[in-house]
């Protein structure tokens, strides 16, 4: 059964293809995917590129010509949720689309021909999700110190909702404006990003698992253009290395 590993950016799969046993490179639909065992399971790592479309071309593409068997998304998300802050992972229980409006044709973030706004991800991938980061964060204790100085305290693991919108989320007041309209209609989102909700509802048009975790590298606020830079080349990659092969020797 392979597994797919998504990211959107090269640096979110840290080292992933360098530890990638017997590496084969196949080109479809305008993407390089890698094919090729972690720790003897067999696996295939894609970049998505950022946004919903570019998410779901290539979620379609690994359940059509690869024929995966559950999808897993690791990468980088803003947060939002109250005690959420940078350093933190977060996985995802379920996800919506912040910038989906059918209304008044339909209620606000639902989903037409689904009857819901929020695609639940896979429990049985979470709880192992769970455990691999919960396990990663205990283990790399001083490390935190030096990649997070102005941390208030140590990275912590979450699990709820994440939201998924074609739009980087980098003001104070957007951010809490889209929090405060999400949790008014009991959406209590944990987490922004751009790609995970796409990637979750064709997994469950194909009948896929679906999981998905992320560090968080920014609050989605005036400053997140800065910090998310920085996260990324400075830490999201040992994050997504460590988590990510974690999870695979344990399925």
């Amino acid at each position: 059964m392979t597994t797919a590993i998504l990211s959107a950016l090269p640096e979110e799969q840290g080292g992933l293809m360098h530890a990638l046993q017997q590496p084969e490179q196949l080109q479809h639909a305008g993407r390089v995917f890698w094919r090729g065992h972690l720790h003897g399971q067999p696996v295939v790592l894609a970049l998505s590129g950022i946004g919903k479309v570019a998410a779901a071309t290539t979620a379609a593409a690994l359940a059509e010509r690869f024929g995966v068997a559950r999808m897993v998304f690791t990468g980088v998300a803003g947060g939002v949720g109250e005690g959420v802050q940078v350093g933190d992972v977060v996985v995802a229980q379920d996800y919506l689309q912040h910038d989906f409006d059918a209304s008044p044709i339909f209620p606000r973030w639902e989903v037409p021909g689904y009857g819901r706004a929020r695609m639940d991800c896979d429990s049985a991938l979470n709880a192992l999700l769970l455990e691999a980061a919960r396990a990663y964060l205990a283990d790399a204790g001083a490390h935190f110190v030096a990649d997070l100085p102005n941390a208030a305290r140590a990275p912590q693991v979450h699990h709820g909702l994440m939201a998924s919108g074609d739009r980087f989320v980098s003001t104070a007041q957007e951010s809490s404006a889209l929090r405060a309209a999400l949790l008014a209609s009991d959406h209590d989102v944990l987490a922004v990003e751009m790609e995970g909700a796409a990637v979750a509802q064709v997994c469950r048009d194909y009948g896929l698992p679906f999981a998905a975790v992320r560090t968080i590298s920014d609050r989605a606020d005036d400053s997140a253009h800065v910090d998310f830079a920085h996260f990324v080349q400075n830490v999201a990659s040992r994050y997504a290395d460590h988590i990510v092969q974690r999870f695979v020797r344990m399925l």
